[in-house]
């Protein structure tokens, strides 16, 4: 098995290409910069092969894919800061990475014969109710442009590609990037009290276990609309925020013990600074990846426990 990784320099490619090398397949890693710009953590995919490739060029990603000589595409590079997406000076440039780039690579798929795998976001939804959205659910209704530009990927996905995974993640976390965990660690060093959303509920993803269920995903021929987060229950981020806290005082920091940082629960109106709209339900139905074989990943509890021994704060 080879396959092009897209997006490397972020967090779920980085953990994709070393997850490969890891089971002793091929990956060629790529992403806009000349060469490999994301963490130096002398894992295998600083060292992997690297291939620097505009996705919002046609004729780039046709060469790239076709001279790799692979047996499918894993596209992880996306425009993921959903705010700055709703800026008016962003919109073109957010359309042509997630829309153009993802239907580029898309129809190369198709031309060659090879797998794809996409993945996508519960922004695809409206965030209402209560009720765990279905992966093959059709009820699309983004709230926010990252969200739209997110579901015009999926179905430029769904009408080029023959053989392929559309798989929706949330609350993405891992050591190659920013993400909510770190941010809650590092605002909690100059502040004593944080304000955190209760309203918004969802699951966590850890990219480390997110790519080894890809990985299992792509060496079979089971296609279509997955939803994958850690299991563990649906929490918010104000419940997420206090087991950051609690796990990081068991490691010895004791500047995140709760006598030392308050973090109180608001709403999303309480809140108030974001500029995209947020769902307030980003519950997502898993089950279809144990009717279809796949291993469910580890609780998100455990998935931070993880997490939190393999970074500096």
């Amino acid at each position: 098995m080879k396959l092009f990784v897209t997006g490397v320099a972020g967090q779920l490619g980085h953990d994709v290409m070393n997850e490969l090398n890891k089971r002793g397949y091929e990956g060629v890693g790529s992403d806009l910069a000349p060469e490999y710009s994301g963490i130096q953590d002398s894992t295998a995919v600083t060292t992997m092969p690297y291939i620097s490739v505009d996705i919002t060029d046609a004729s780039a990603v046709e060469k790239a894919i076709t001279e790799a000589g692979v047996d499918g595409v894993v596209h992880c590079a996306a425009w993921t800061s959903v705010d700055a997406a709703e800026d008016e000076d962003k919109q073109e440039i957010v359309r042509k990475v997630n829309v153009l780039g993802t239907e580029n690579i898309a129809k190369v798929c198709k031309k060659l014969g090879i797998k794809m795998m996409y993945l996508s976001t519960d922004y695809v939804f409206d965030g209402q109710g209560t009720t765990p959205w279905e992966p093959d659910c059709k009820a699309y209704k983004p709230l926010n442009v990252y969200g739209q530009t997110k579901l015009d990927g999926e179905l430029a996905v769904y009408n080029n590609v023959d053989k392929f995974f559309i798989i929706r993640i949330a609350w993405v976390f891992g050591k190659n990037g920013k993400n909510f965990i770190k941010t809650m660690l590092n605002v909690a060093k100059t502040h004593d009290t944080l304000k955190v959303v209760d309203d918004q509920i969802g699951t966590p993803t850890y990219t480390y276990d997110l790519a080894r269920l890809m990985i299992d995903m792509i060496l079979t021929d089971k296609y279509g609309y997955y939803h994958a987060t850690n299991e563990g229950g649906y929490i918010s981020w104000y419940d997420f925020t206090k087991e950051i806290f609690r796990q990081a005082v068991e490691l010895g920091h004791t500047e995140y013990a709760e006598d030392k940082v308050t973090v109180l629960p608001v709403t999303t109106a309480e809140y108030g600074v974001s500029k995209a709209a947020r769902p307030f339900n980003s519950r997502l139905d898993k089950k279809k990846l144990v009717e279809n074989g796949f291993t469910p990943l580890p609780t998100w509890q455990n998935a931070l426990a993880r997490y939190l021994k393999e970074i500096e704060f």
